[in-house]
């Protein structure tokens, strides 16, 4: 059941002019956050710093939308964006800094910190640190994977990846959306750069796991690509037609964001 966040960035009441300059400026952050610059070295802690995953004073907060509610139309539809982020995204964070304050110990962990030490968490709180710290994670990044001029092609090193271990773009699609398509109730399907080697591969994991979780997931790698597919994502527009949502989902994919986290995550030669 959703829960109302205290941490709701933008009050949907607020005038339009109002609501488009406070988008404006999400806007501009959320293409220096895109950037090399930004996320050389480590992706979620560069990422933090640059308002993606703030987290100041052992609590995480909810990073703004980079674009308004129907920036995303017709793809996906406003009422689906004011949900998914400040009521579920909201809540997630909510019971995330909940769970946190009662292990102190665990409160100056970064958030790829944590989900990379699920099992080493106390047990009672590490349900609720798993669930809701991969639903901060994932989504985080999943805003910043869509854009309202998004769709088209990678550039560069991503696309020559790309090519070379799917053959092409609309292979690897194809392999994505399959992937999406047939997790069993909710969870994500991902692009990801493998840790083990440093190849690009398409994973999925249940509910809000993700490749971090070592010892959870049965891929690790750092994310590249990511899409939701719990049906809070999708089934307003959609109904029951995941399909359909996925092919639709790649008119907004930012392929900025993705080719940023690849050379982040691609090790070097």
């Amino acid at each position: 059941m959703d829960t109302s966040s205290p941490n709701a960035i933008v009050d949907p009441s607020v005038s339009r002019r109002k609501f488009l300059n406070l988008s404006a400026l999400a806007l501009m952050g959320g293409a220096l956050a895109t950037t090399s610059r930004i996320w050389a070295a480590s992706p979620v802690e560069d990422a933090e710093t640059a308002n993606i995953m703030p987290h100041t004073d052992g609590a995480f907060a909810v990073a703004p939308l980079p674009y308004a509610y129907d920036a995303l139309e017709p793809t996906i539809d406003r009422e689906t964006m004011y949900l998914h982020h400040d009521k579920h995204y909201g809540t997630y964070t909510k019971n995330l800094n909940e769970a946190l304050s009662k292990v102190p110990e665990w409160k100056s962990k970064s958030i790829t910190e944590l989900l990379a030490n699920i099992p080493s968490i106390p047990p009672s709180v590490r349900k609720t640190i798993r669930n809701n710290g991969g639903g901060y994670y994932n989504h985080s990044l999943f805003w910043r994977w869509m854009t309202p001029h998004g769709g088209g092609t990678p550039e560069g090193p991503l696309a020559t990846a790309i090519d070379k271990t799917f053959g092409s773009l609309s292979a690897m699609r194809e392999q994505l959306n399959k992937e999406a398509a047939s997790i069993f109730g909710s969870g994500w399907a991902w692009l990801i750069v493998r840790d083990n080697d440093g190849e690009l591969e398409i994973t999925s994991t249940p509910n809000q796991d993700n490749p971090l979780m070592k010892g959870i997931a049965e891929s690790f790698g750092k994310p590249v690509l990511g899409v939701d597919v719990w049906e809070h994502s999708y089934y307003l527009k959609y109904k029951n037609a995941r399909p359909k949502y996925l092919d639709a989902w790649w008119k907004v994919v930012n392929w900025k964001t993705a080719s940023a986290l690849y050379a982040a995550a691609k090790p070097s030669v």
